[in-house]
């Protein structure tokens, strides 16, 4: 339940049931940049947040936020962040929940800037009335709304010059490992698998726009052709079957153990084609999740599968 949970409410879509709870070589850095926060200046307003002075003590209760303030140098500005911030290590993880935010243990760190995911529960309202500045991070769907986000922290925290900075090493890093991979005649068709029992993600959805951009098909769209499942259907597996994917992407091989092996063991899997072919690929589920500076790190993973597949 909580995989799907957490995506779905993460895009701010309709909640589904039925789900399960690289190599990474992406710079993050954790300290602060002395000439970022001394040249900063306040007040800054993005949205319709003012904030008077720079943040201090920030609580984070979004994962990817978490990801996006260590790496463009905020870090050490941090004071808490939420159960699922499990990256970078050294990050001031709580039992602060961002799925069940609670307003009265928010407030208990004494924080100047809140960054959420998400408006459960009307926190943001519960945290206004506590005069606690808040910011909503909202979950992107494509790389532009998530260069937008690291840029608004940036300026939100005094560190704007490294937030572009960040935005313009992911772009061309992407760029070129886009660029590297082959064309093919034929585009390769996926389905990319959120948990055992088929939750699955359209092109309309973050990592759909990732895989897209390597001309990639993805089988699960017709299963949500009208957007009524916040793009996460449910697929049968009658019907996966059938779409007979050329590749499999496992993002539930760290919450539900899924692998090639367990995959090409599921009865009536044996005539897909990327089980036949070994074209099955697991994913670190939380770089596969999150829309921040790891995304770099996924769109690596994708390329080289791709880069795999005999044209």
């Amino acid at each position: 339940m909580k995989r799907v949970l957490t995506a779905a409410l993460a895009a701010t879509t309709l909640l589904v049931a039925g789900a399960c709870g690289g190599n990474d070589d992406t710079d993050t850095p954790s300290g602060t940049s002395p000439s970022s926060a001394a040249s900063a200046s306040y007040p800054v307003t993005v949205g319709d947040l003012t904030l008077d002075k720079q943040p201090e003590k920030i609580v984070s209760l979004s994962a990817t936020a978490t990801e996006m303030l260590f790496a463009i140098g905020a870090g050490p500005q941090l004071t808490a962040v939420d159960d699922q911030s499990n990256y970078p290590a050294d990050a001031p993880k709580t039992d602060l929940s961002g799925l069940k935010p609670n307003a009265e243990a928010i407030a208990a760190k004494d924080p100047d800037l809140v960054i959420l995911s998400n408006d459960i529960d009307k926190i943001v309202s519960q945290l206004d009335a506590l005069k606690i500045p808040t910011f909503l991070v909202a979950a992107s769907t494509d790389l532009d709304g998530t260069y937008e986000e690291i840029g608004e922290l940036g300026t939100l925290t005094g560190h704007k010059a490294e937030a572009d900075a960040l935005n313009e090493k992911m772009k061309a890093d992407i760029d070129k490992i886009v660029k590297d991979v082959p064309k093919r005649s034929t585009p390769l068709s996926y389905y990319y698998e959120l948990d055992p029992t088929f939750y699955s993600v359209t092109s309309k959805t973050f990592v759909g726009s990732i895989f897209s951009m390597f001309g990639m098909e993805n089988v699960a769209d017709a299963a949500d052709a009208d957007g009524a499942k916040g793009g996460y259907p449910q697929l049968s597996q009658e019907a996966l079957v059938k779409s007979d994917p050329d590749t499999i992407f496992l993002a539930d091989s760290k919450c539900c153990q899924q692998s090639p092996q367990t995959v090409a063991a599921r009865k009536g899997w044996s005539t897909i084609t990327a089980v036949k072919s070994n074209q099955i690929y697991a994913l670190d589920d939380d770089i596969a999740s999150r829309w921040g500076p790891r995304t770099v790190d996924l769109v690596r993973a994708i390329a080289d599968a791709v880069a795999k597949v005999p044209a």
